[in-house]
């Protein structure tokens, strides 16, 4: 390789994603797909599907036709200075020391559920959460809350690429339960030994994140609604934290 000749190319796709990035991080209210294609002058067909993939992996969030910068920016830039993680973090405590099993507090990035924040059981066997990477959304209970709640367009998309066509009605249904009722639950679906349940943390109707509280099954099954009301309230009281 010549050593004078530059190392650097500009690449086109690259540049647009880029260019999409700037001008929606660029725009305080958020933009359209129409004004991204105005500015990249592309078809608009190519526009979109690089927006959707944008919104997919959580670097842009879309609700209403509006795009503005997704939670996977703030997690890149700044994964140690969370207000969320902060304020919750009192609530989290008080859960576990309720049950003294393992809580979380996770977010959803694009389509895929991400925990922040994690206060474990003191018990020798318990749940061990891994922070800060990407999971499913589906089956994990904080998971299915933060579904239950994404906009209906894009809980759609992932239920036609993420459960099998036989399964999805029973899905959707849960789905609707959680939204009803705020909390979710998980019996052995993620993994056969561990039990969980979780619930939203709403401001207004707009959902900032999940908590969830998991542990063994032979411990956490016969009082599981007792722990969902427990994680309702913990979830009501991050909200009031945070508003």
């Amino acid at each position: 390789m010549d050593p004078d000749s530059p190392s650097a190319k500009e690449h086109r796709t690259v540049t647009r994603i880029t260019t999409i990035l700037e001008t929606v991080a660029g725009a305080e209210g958020g933009v359209r797909l129409r004004d991204v294609v105005d500015v990249l002058d592309a078809p608009k067909s190519s526009v979109y599907g690089l927006v959707q993939g944008l919104a997919a992996v959580g670097y842009l969030e879309e609700r209403e036709g509006v795009y503005r910068m997704g939670p996977a920016v703030t997690m890149l830039l700044s994964p140690n200075r969370s207000a969320l993680i902060s304020a919750a973090r009192p609530a989290l405590e008080h859960l576990r020391r309720q049950f003294d099993e393992t809580v979380t507090l996770a977010v959803r990035v694009g389509y895929s559920t991400v925990y922040l924040d994690s206060v474990e059981s003191s018990r020798p066997i318990r749940y061990s959460a891994p922070l800060r990477q990407r999971r499913p959304l589906y089956p994990t209970s904080a998971g299915k809350c933060l579904l239950a709640f994404m906009p209906p367009n894009l809980r759609g998309s992932y239920l036609v690429s993420a459960v099998d066509e036989g399964e999805r009605g029973a899905v959707v249904a849960e789905l609707a339960q959680v939204r009803e009722e705020g909390v979710a639950y998980n019996r052995g679906d993620t993994l056969p030994d561990v039990t969980a349940a979780g619930a939203i943390v709403l401001l207004g109707d707009r959902p900032v994140a999940a908590v969830a509280c998991a542990g063994p099954t032979n411990r956490m099954a016969g009082g599981l609604d007792a722990v969902g009301r427990a994680v309702r309230s913990t979830a009501d009281d991050i909200a009031r934290r945070i508003s």
